[in-house]
């Protein structure tokens, strides 16, 4: 599978790995151009620190330097536990509602789908698993780009001691939307956001859907795939 985000003349131009797997189906979607690109597929330590000083750059324009080296520090932080987990594209947002400064995250994660058969099998596979282990609103959706399930839920992320000013590791809830969308080649796409900030949640679940309503889907001979309607479903 190829996995490709498809960038809006208006959305940011940082530069995202094209290719991230060789298969049979091809994955695209628009970021809106307030999410800023993390170099987790950077293998050169310089040039993932550059890239990381000109995210930083363009997330906190006009912010004081503690502010800009915590925020960086924070993204670097995060850079190892992204690729353990397997995320194949990641992208972080800072802005403010009111005069609350507010932050989010969004990334895309391949995983292999149920071992059911047909993309709708393993949609409603997907659903009734998330609904076993009660991992928060699950809801089996139709995107463009065919069948997907939705869970909004919480869960508690804990920020480490050098990025708090008592030095000790802080605890906190995060709300998040993931979406999964099954592919017929037996792998899912799972498109997540979160954010700690209550206050944003409006403004980030809005950006999501739009973002996850981009996503369209192509045959390896650039031809255009929607699940909903493939054979077998």
């Amino acid at each position: 599978m190829t996995i490709q985000p498809e960038l809006s003349a208006s959305a940011t131009s940082q530069a995202v790995p094209t290719v991230l797997r060789a298969d049979d189906i091809h994955v695209r979607w628009v970021m809106p151009e307030i999410f800023h690109d993390l170099p987790i597929h950077e293998r050169d330590d310089d040039e993932a620190v550059r890239l990381l000083e000109e995210l930083v750059d363009k997330a906190l324009q006009g912010a004081e330097y503690q502010d800009k080296t915590a925020f960086g520090v924070m993204c670097a932080l995060g850079l190892g536990d992204l690729v353990a987990a397997g995320v194949e594209y990641a992208g972080v947002c800072v802005t403010a509602v009111g005069d609350t400064p507010c932050s989010a995250t969004v990334s895309v994660t391949l995983v292999d789908s149920p071992d059911v058969e047909g993309v709708a099998g393993a949609t409603r596979e997907i659903a009734s698993s998330l609904r076993r282990i009660e991992a928060g609103e699950v809801s089996e959706i139709e995107l463009p780009c065919g069948l997907a399930v939705s869970c909004i839920g919480t869960r508690q992320e804990k920020l480490p001691g050098e990025l708090t000013e008592s030095d000790e590791s802080l605890t906190f809830s995060t709300a998040y939307i993931r979406v999964y969308v099954s592919l017929p080649n037996g792998t899912t796409v799972v498109v997540e956001m979160a954010t700690p900030n209550t206050a944003a949640w409006d403004l980030f679940s809005t950006m999501f859907g739009n973002t996850v309503s981009s996503i369209r889907l192509f045959n390896a001979d650039g031809s255009p795939l929607i699940t909903s309607g493939t054979t077998g479903t």
